[in-house]
């Protein structure tokens, strides 16, 4: 009973924050979706496009189900599993993630919790797992990754929130308030001598 109560919580909080990663390019300009945001090239659609290369690996070949989607190279040294080319567009990115989405579902409605799998690439003797570990350390990568993406959207347009449905209008008097705070409180502390 409690590997399924487990299983379904664990499979329904990494349906959510699929949804809630997607939703960060809504609305974006091809530009704004593909820009590097930060110092080392981070992106939005090239954050979908690593989860879902993560997710098909993880729920593929870890368990002899491998994507019928050809996959990149795992972790190219060009970094090509997180960022869009030229000749990708947002639709097929999006697209493939939502077929890894059906294979991956596959793989964790037919397998049990316990059931094992190997993954090349962690150290012994963790590379020796199973489909309750892979699950929680996607759920993981989803989460980390939604974050970026969480403050890469801000930074581009200060749009905040999980889902459309959280979403508030943005006062910009009192976020502008809110932050000089806590600049206030930063600078204040920064001259004082421990």
């Amino acid at each position: 009973m409690i590997d399924e109560f487990a299983k379904d919580n664990l499979h329904g909080r990494l349906r959510r924050d699929r949804e809630a990663l997607l939703w960060k390019l809504d609305g974006l300009s091809e530009y704004d979706a593909r820009r590097p945001l930060t110092a080392t090239g981070t992106n939005l659609l090239g954050l979908v496009k690593h989860v879902a290369t993560v997710e098909a690996r993880y729920f593929g070949e870890i368990f002899d189900r491998p994507s019928p989607e050809p996959l990149c190279r795992w972790q190219e040294a060009d970094g090509s599993d997180q960022w869009a080319t030229e000749g990708e567009t947002r639709d097929q990115i999006i697209g493939f993630y939502r077929r890894t989405w059906e294979h991956s579902d596959a793989t964790i409605n037919e397998l049990p919790l316990d059931a094992p799998g190997h993954v090349p690439w962690w150290p012994e003797p963790y590379s020796h797992t199973n489909l309750f570990a892979v699950m929680v350390h996607v759920l993981g990568e989803s989460i980390r990754h939604a974050g970026h993406a969480d403050i890469l959207r801000e930074s581009v347009d200060g749009r905040t929130g999980l889902r459309a449905e959280h979403e508030r209008q943005i006062d910009e008097e009192a976020r502008g308030a809110y932050r000089a705070k806590i600049e206030q409180a930063a600078r204040s502390a920064a001259s004082i001598k421990p």
